[in-house]
């Protein structure tokens, strides 16, 4: 997975991004961004999740990404000048550095230290993008749900007890979106690996109680009827 944004920064630098802007808070569910709006600004998450949609020509929403803190959101369309390419919505109550977007650009061009990190946190989110369409074709429904529960345990998770726990409220349809599948069949996987001891779920909370043993059932899981 690739890293945030601010991890590719020097802690210098990262002192003159979090001087740029305003800081705002905003509560769980809310929208930081609409796809198709003009572009004003890029925001830093501080803290809290957020998940990046779009809205396919037939209504439905396609969830690109789940982003974090020191994530970076909406620098594409600062740097190419277009409207938003997709809707930016607050998983968690959210605190996020609000940089108006000619701010930014002239940051970028006095500090290339940030240009180039901006660069590296492009291509690699580029890769990231390859690695989940060729995920996409070459591995079941199940296994993309597997890969991931692994990846937000190791963006997102912090250790218990019990193994590693996602506090993120995402219903099993947002899953399945995210992982590009049904919620029928996100559900029967989470069945599954409740049933073989591997997770634990509740109400906006899932536990990964064998991380070895998803790793290894992830890439091994058959295709979907």
């Amino acid at each position: 997975m690739a890293r945030p944004f601010l991890d590719l920064v020097s802690s210098d630098e990262v002192e003159g991004l979090l001087a740029l802007g305003t800081e705002r808070r905003y509560a769980s569910r809310a929208t930081l961004f609409h796809q198709g709006e003009p572009t004003q600004h890029v925001a830093l998450l501080l803290t809290g999740w957020a998940k990046v949609s779009v809205q396919s020509r037939r209504g439905d929403e396609v969830l690109l990404a789940i982003r974090g803190p020191d994530d970076i959101l909406g620098e594409l369309s600062a740097i190419d000048d277009r409207p938003r390419s997709a809707t930016v919505t607050a998983l968690v109550p959210v605190r996020a550095r609000i940089i108006p977007e000619q701010q930014f650009l002239r940051h970028l061009q006095d500090f290339p230290g940030v240009m180039f990190a901006m660069l590296q946190h492009v291509t690699a989110r580029l890769r990231e993008s390859d690695a989940e369409r060729l995920r996409y074709v070459s591995t079941s429904g199940s296994g993309r749900i597997i890969s991931l529960l692994l990846d937000l345990a190791e963006r997102q998770g912090r250790r218990a007890p019990d193994g590693v726990v996602i506090d993120l409220p995402l219903t099993q349809q947002e899953l399945a979106k995210a992982a590009a599948t049904s919620r029928e069949v996100a559900a029967r996987t989470l069945r599954m690996l409740r049933e073989r001891g591997l997770v634990r779920t509740s109400r906006q909370r899932i536990v990964l109680v064998q991380v070895t043993v998803l790793r290894s059932l992830a890439s091994s899981v058959s295709h979907d009827a």
